[in-house]
């Protein structure tokens, strides 16, 4: 949490990452960004967890297994995000 509350601004974004959504440092993360006026994306497993209630647009992996099937979801859920962005940023090159 330290860090957006240093370099955080209210147009900012926060990608916060937890697979119980429970993590107590992604959720000070989350609290900070939100005080600061900042959109929180949640990336979550389960059932949200707390970090669901601090989400703007929360993207859930609703499996109750082992952790690192969550997280595989994750991971190709930030590649789709980043290839989102940079169509949005640079659109002549793609």
């Amino acid at each position: 949490a330290n860090g957006q509350q240093h370099i955080g601004r209210p147009a900012d974004v926060l990608l916060a990452i937890s697979t119980s959504g429970n993590s107590p440092n992604v959720l000070n993360a989350a609290e900070a960004a939100k005080a600061l006026g900042m959109q929180v994306i949640g990336l979550t497993g389960k059932d949200g967890g707390r970090l669901a209630g601090l989400c703007d647009v929360e993207i859930r992996v609703p499996h109750f297994g082992f952790a690192d099937r969550i997280q595989e979801v994750h991971i190709k859920a930030i590649h789709i995000m980043i290839l989102l962005i940079e169509e949005l940023m640079f659109p002549s090159a793609s």
